[in-house]
């Protein structure tokens, strides 16, 4: 009769064992007989509660997904002859993303004759890249698509961290409601996209 080598609920070996007296120890015990290395020789089966190791196991994949931490892509919108205004405003833009630990995609927008000057947007993106030197480094170097010019600028912090300290801070501010609040930045010409092992999704709350 063939032969396995059994393991026991708690890990323990019991050694090998014909498939008969597995099946019967399994009974005994009132548990499953579960082969868990076909390939092994013998191969290997192991006495479980096998409708308990499905749910444990699925629990615990849906408390993984659930704990998942998205990357999110921010994307900025620049003129090649930016007013310094407007530059310091979108910069700030980029600064607070960059601290919520997500990606910016820094998109150069050429029109009409400025196509023939793509190094206004390179020095502008390079420019950008220094002054957020501290909260990011340049993960896509500056290149030409169409008649727009891109760069990402990828997080020092990751996001989980970012989570982290965003919830550590909620509740330091819970502790002493009478802080100052920061008022919540301008959100114009900012897009969302968040990537999940590479595939894109829609954001989440």
């Amino acid at each position: 009769m063939p032969e396995v080598r059994l393991v026991g609920p708690n890990g323990e070996q019991v050694g090998i064992v014909s498939i008969g007296d597995a099946l019967k120890l399994a009974q005994e015990a009132d548990l499953d007989l579960v082969e868990v290395a076909a390939t092994a020789r013998p191969p290997v089966c192991k006495l479980m509660d096998y409708g308990k190791f499905k749910y444990e196991s699925a629990m615990k994949a849906r408390e993984a997904r659930r704990n998942q931490a998205y990357t999110i892509i921010k994307e900025i919108k620049l003129r090649p002859k930016i007013d310094p205004h407007d530059y310091e405003t979108k910069k700030g833009h980029v600064v607070r993303f960059l601290k919520a630990g997500d990606k910016v995609k820094v998109t150069i927008m050429f029109r009409g004759r400025e196509q023939s000057r793509p190094e206004l947007g390179f020095r502008l993106l390079q420019r950008l890249a220094e002054d957020v030197t501290e909260l990011g480094f340049v993960e896509s170097q500056p290149k030409q698509d169409g008649r727009n010019m891109i760069m990402v600028i990828g997080p020092h912090k990751k996001k989980a961290e970012a989570k982290a300290e965003k919830a550590a801070a909620k509740a330091r501010h819970d502790e002493n409601p009478s802080g100052d609040r920061s008022p919540a930045g301008d959100e114009t010409h900012v897009t969302d996209e968040v990537s999940v092992n590479g595939a894109v999704a829609a954001p989440q709350e």
